[in-house]
């Protein structure tokens, strides 16, 4: 799981991010308005966290709103510490999926991540499956079959991305933007080395290899 945390408060973003990376996301941080919607718009996220009173040429909502008439659809919860009806109404009716009022706590903010997560146009729940490879996005469990099967944070965050895109062929540039956040010093041949960590682990214990290399092109899990 990718997600873009647009949040100006140093302290409150430091503290998002450590959650975030203890349940084995990926989290770019901005820290102003136009550093922010930059990003949105340059990447893709799962999930896009944006506190409404920020820095720069817009507000937390008007980011939201240019989002949306971009065509963009990534799940996006707005972080205020304004409580009003109105307030909310506004953030709501300018594409937000949900709202937190702060103070608030993590183990609340992590909630209406995977709420929301459970909402999008192609809604298929905690557990992603390829033919007997299953990962929990929530217990963190992945099995082939009923053998478990355990992954560093990175070889999670990977397969993860790569069964959300069932599939499709995925380039070394998709993956290292999904995968790694914008500060991780990464090159093409890392790629290559997580794959194949990754096929050591999913693929020849077992019958029948998943993941696929395009070459020319990238990567792919299943047919």
């Amino acid at each position: 799981m990718k997600l873009l945390l647009i949040e100006d408060e140093h302290k409150i973003a430091r503290a998002i991010k450590l959650g975030f990376k203890q349940e084995r996301a990926i989290v770019d941080v901005a820290y102003d308005a136009d550093e922010g919607l930059s990003a949105a718009l340059g990447d893709n996220y799962d999930v896009m966290i944006i506190d409404r009173m920020l820095p720069g040429g817009m507000d937390g909502v008007e980011i939201c709103r240019t989002i949306r008439a971009k065509g963009i659809q990534t799940p996006i919860i707005i972080l205020t510490a304004k409580s009003q009806i109105r307030d909310r109404v506004g953030g709501l009716n300018a594409g937000a999926d949900d709202y937190l009022t702060k103070p608030f706590s993590f183990e609340e903010l992590l909630a209406r991540v995977r709420a929301v997560l459970r909402r999008p146009q192609d809604n298929i729940g905690n557990v992603l499956q390829v033919e007997d490879l299953t990962l929990d996005t929530i217990s963190y469990e992945v099995k082939r079959g009923d053998t478990e099967i355990k992954l560093s944070n990175t070889e999670f965050a990977l397969l993860e991305y790569l069964m959300r895109n069932y599939g499709r062929v995925l380039s070394k540039a998709n993956i290292i933007n999904h995968v790694w956040d914008f500060d991780a010093d990464v090159l093409p041949n890392t790629v290559e080395a997580y794959i194949g960590y990754l096929r050591s682990k999913i693929d020849k214990p077992f019958d029948g290899d998943l993941i696929h290399t395009v070459r020319g092109f990238g990567y792919k899990i299943g047919n």
